[in-house]
Formats: structure tokens, sequence, C-alpha cells
């Protein structure tokens, strides 16, 4: 399979500016043309969506700009001139393409794979667009980019030196508990130093979200964005299902792994900043120096793997698609981000030398394979992937590489270390996704609450899936203040239980990857390959598992990663 392949553009130039004298013009013309068979419909849909991955790919390079270097002004500028001149302009024309596709009485004859679904979205993309939506939802798009310039000013300094809150992180990881302790003061003072102004600017959020889902007949946004999201496979009592079936079966297990850690530590009690030491208390792991290492051993671990895995990365190195190190001023978290036109993404990171580090990058090289995957799909709608699939391939691909971390871990010692806190923060993660999500049905679903009142639910649902080993007596502020910490609740919200039913799905590759590697290789791919063209269950069952919430499949899955993890403590 060739890896990379640039589509050459068959309806728009190779050159354009990006301005809507020149886009609106495009869009007119898809807007007036006449469509009278099958055929003349499909070749319209091919050419809007060479214009979406056109528009799409241009909006990602602003982005990525922009967050790399989040001091540069002129990369602000060219990003916030998208979402203000273009972006706004592009909606009210997106409806009318919607309709037009709706109402054409040839659609019936398109029985490509997947048009069902994108048809599908289509209709619930008409029952959603409001015409005074449109300026709220540019609104949306630069007030919750503001979380990223407020969180990636913050650093701390220590014996003489600065650090940005991911370098800092290294130190918590640290044997030496003084030093922990000692850093993460310093963590805590930095982070309630802008906690008001994130609490403004949440508070902003919510209401002009509110107002989004007011103004399309919605009772509160939380109903709304579960169909924005285009959840037809899931409902709201599904998740209800998840947090509980969670709760049961992983929330015990991370009460299991907290008493280990303060027996191996000797201590009593355990305090936030005892969370990251390794709990035989050796060195923390370090797996690489620099950016550049990384990518290396991570091409030569998904070599290992599947030599096309490895290729992904060559190819993305090639042409520069990698941004791995963190620096002042770049915004925090890691992406990859597709690039629809290209077919080839891109991979963004703040790495440090940890094994987070690692587990990010492999993490992120799993959705650069799907990107590339999926990239032979002939419409964007079918690479736009929900985040149920998309999270599946990324979370498989930390398990099923754990056997070739050997390239970051020499040492067997350090390699078993390595697959046990992977395990380790299988469980911790869970109870963290479902507090999460179920934060944000409590969010959503009181919208006239109280800053004290989001506090106190905070406390309240973080409390139901802790082990509540940890002593906070010290940082009751930071503890009511954890869920800031949370990118996904400013930026995206909603998207982050796709996290949880995909780890699930990863647990279940990695159980059959144990019993058939090559067979379970062959699954993966294949389910990749499909991008969005088939049902999330069906991309679930091409890949050998199941789509499923109920405490009975939960437990199975809990009782075989606590196994595993057995074998390595």
């Amino acid at each position: 399979m060739e890896i990379y392949k640039s589509p050459e553009r068959k309806y728009i130039p190779e050159s354009i500016e990006f301005n809507w004298d020149v886009i609106g013009g495009f869009f007119n013309e898809l807007a007036n043309r006449e469509l009278k068979s099958s055929e003349e419909l499909y070749q319209w849909l091919r050419d809007r969506s060479e214009l979406s991955a056109v528009l799409e790919e241009e909006f990602a390079w602003r982005y990525i700009r922009m967050n790399i270097d989040t001091t540069n002004e002129e990369y602000q500028k060219a990003f916030g001139y998208f979402v203000k001149e273009i972006n706004p302009k592009i909606a009210p024309f997106e409806d009318k393409l919607n309709k037009k596709l709706n109402e054409n009485p040839f659609k019936s004859e398109l029985n490509e794979k997947g048009m069902d679904i994108l048809l599908k979205g289509v209709k619930t993309q008409i029952e959603l667009f409001r015409e005074k939506n449109i300026p709220l939802f540019t609104e949306l798009e630069e007030e919750s980019q503001k979380y990223g310039s407020i969180t990636g000013q913050i650093s701390i300094h220590y014996k003489e030196k600065e650090y940005t809150l991911q370098q800092a992180s290294k130190f918590l990881n640290s044997t030496d508990r003084a030093e922990r302790k000692e850093v993460y003061d310093l963590i805590v003072e930095a982070r309630l130093a802008i906690a008001e102004k994130l609490n403004s600017l949440y508070d902003k959020l919510l209401s002009l979200r509110q107002e989004v889902a007011s103004n399309a007949d919605f009772a509160n946004y939380r109903d709304y964005k579960f169909k924005a999201m285009g959840r037809f496979d899931y409902s709201v009592e599904d998740c209800m299902e998840f947090h509980s079936s969670i709760r049961d079966s992983f929330s015990p297990l991370a009460g299991k792994m907290d008493e280990l850690r303060k027996q191996k530590l000797n201590i009593d009690p355990l305090k936030p900043y005892d969370m990251g030491v390794d709990m035989d208390q050796k060195e923390p792991l370090q797996p690489f120096d620099n950016g550049q290492q990384l990518l290396d051993k991570s091409i030569e671990c998904f070599q290992k793997l599947d030599p096309f895995f490895a290729d992904c990365l060559r190819e993305m190195e090639k042409r520069k698609h990698l941004d791995l190190e963190s620096k002042k001023g770049k915004a925090p978290g890691g992406f990859n981000y597709p690039l629809y036109e290209s077919g080839l993404p891109f991979i963004y990171m703040n790495a440090v030398g940890t094994f987070r580090d690692l587990t990010t990058m492999v993490h992120e090289g799993g959705h650069a394979v799907h990107s590339v995957l999926s990239n032979h799909l002939p419409l964007v709608d079918y690479k736009s992937l929900p985040s149920e699939i998309a999270e599946l391939a990324s979370m498989s691909m930390e398990l099923i590489s754990m056997d070739q971390w050997d390239v970051f871990f020499p040492n067997e010692e350090d390699l078993k270390r390595a697959k046990r806190d992977q395990l380790f923060d299988i469980v911790t993660t869970l109870p963290w996704v479902a507090t999460i999500d179920k934060f944000q049905h409590w969010v959503y679903t009181h919208k006239e609450h109280s800053t004290e009142e989001r506090y106190q639910a905070w406390l309240e649902i973080s409390g139901e899936f802790s082990s509540n080993m940890v002593d906070w007596t010290e940082y009751p502020e930071m503890k009511r203040n954890q869920w800031q910490k949370q990118l996904h609740l400013f930026e995206v919200p909603f998207y982050y239980i796709e996290y949880g039913f995909a780890q699930l799905g990863a647990i279940a590759i990695w159980r059959n990857y144990r019993k058939d590697p090559k067979k379970t290789i062959e699954q993966y791919k294949a389910a990749l390959s499909l991008g969005y063209t088939a049902s999330i269950g069906e991309v679930y069952e091409t890949a050998g598992i199941k789509f499923d919430f109920s405490k009975e499949y939960i437990n199975e899955l809990a009782d075989y990663l606590w196994n595993e993890i057995e074998k390595v403590i």
C-alpha cells in the first residue's frame, strides 16, 4: 500500500488566496449548479469535498502554527482572520448545500458504502442549523482558544531555572519527597494564580454554549451537543451505564493500586505529590533524551510491530509534519491533526523526556496510521472520524506496541516497569474519564449554577470515582480546581468519554493480540481503513471486538487487565 499520496486538485486551483472573494465563488458555484443525474450529484459531492479539504487543511496549519508559538502575533492574527472572516461566511452556504443534497431526487441512487451515514449527518446538520448561532460559534472558537493562551504562559522558577508546567512535572517523579513537595507547591501556586481567570472563561463559554442550544430549541447544551456530535450509536443513558460500570469495575482497582503504592512507599497518608514517583522508589524512566531520539525510537518500535506503521512516521518526518518538544510559549497538550487534502497528518506534543511522552507519541502515532489508512476514501466526510473510532486506533496502538518497547528500554527491569506503569495508567484513566464526563453532564444540565456549586459538584463526583486515599488537607483549593487541568472542558465539550469507550476497546484488541498477533494486526488495519463508512459498532466488530457498556463486559475486561498487572508488579 502506498504510504502517502497527495491528490491533484480537480476543482480548486493549486494556488488560491484565502479571502472570501475567492472562496465565496466556489460556494456560489456549488449552490447554483444544476444536478440532473446521480452521476452529476456524485461529482458535485466530490467537488464539495475537495473544497472542504482545501479549507480545512489551511485552517489546520494556522491552528498548528498558532499553538507552536502562542507569542507570535502574526500566527494569532492569521488564525483569527480565518475564524472571524472565513468560517462565519461558510456556515450559511454549508446549510444551503446540505439542503440541496437532502432535497435532490437522485440521492437515493447513491449507494456507495458510507453514504447512509453521510446523509444522516447532513440531515442532522440541517435540523440544527440556526443563522443566529453563526456569530456565537465564531465567538466560541475565539474564547475557547484563550485556554491555551492562559495555560501556555505558565511557568515556575525552581533552583534558579524556569520550567514550563510540562517540564516541571518531571520533578514529581523524583524519589526525593521533599523535592516533589517543593515543586508541587510551586505548581499549585501557579495554577491557583490563574484559577479565577479560568473560572471566568468557563462561565463565559457555558453561557455561549447554552445560548447556542436554546437557539436550536434544546433544553440544555448537553442534549444539543449529543445530536451535533452525531452520536447515532449510543445515548445519554448509555453514558450513565458506562459511568456506573467503571465505578463498579475499575475504581476498586484504582483503590488496590493506591493501597499498593502506600505500602511500597511506606507513606501514610499519600499526598498528591506522591502519585507520580515510582512506587519502588527507583529513578524515573527516561526512554529518550530529545525529540529526535523519541521519533527515531518510535519508528524502530513501529517497524518491529508492522513496517507500514513505521513508514507512516518516516514520511511525516520527511515532510516535517512533527513538532515534539516542549518549549516556552508553546500551548500545552498533544494531538494528531488530520490534513484531509494531503492525507498526511501532523503530530504535535510537548515532550520533555518522560515515560508519559513515550505513550503520547505512540498514541498520536496510532492516530497518524489511522489518517493514512483512511486517506484512500473519496470524500472528506468518510475521513472525518468520530472519536469513538479515532481513539480506538490510538489507544490500541499503546497496548499492542508494548512488547516492542525494548527499543526504549533495553534493560529488562525497566521494560517491566514501563509495562506496569502503562497498565496502571489505564486503571486510573478510566475512572478519570467517567469523572470528567459525569461532571460535564452535571454542568450543562444545571444551567444557573454558581462557581461554588460547580466546585461542590466536582468534589462530589470526583469522590465517587476515586479511592479517597490521597490526603488533600494541605491543598483544598487545588483539589476543587482539579477539573481546570482538563483542556477538553474548555475547548471541546463532551469530547472525552470517547477515550473511555476506546480504552475498553483497546484492552479487548490487546487481549486478542496476545492470542494471535498477526490476525489482530490485520483486523486492526481493516477496521481503520473503513474510516467513517461504517457505524461505530461495525468498526469495532471489524476489529474483532464489541462496543459494549454493560457491567458484565466491562468487569470481564477489568479482570483481564488486573491479571496482566499482577504479572508485572
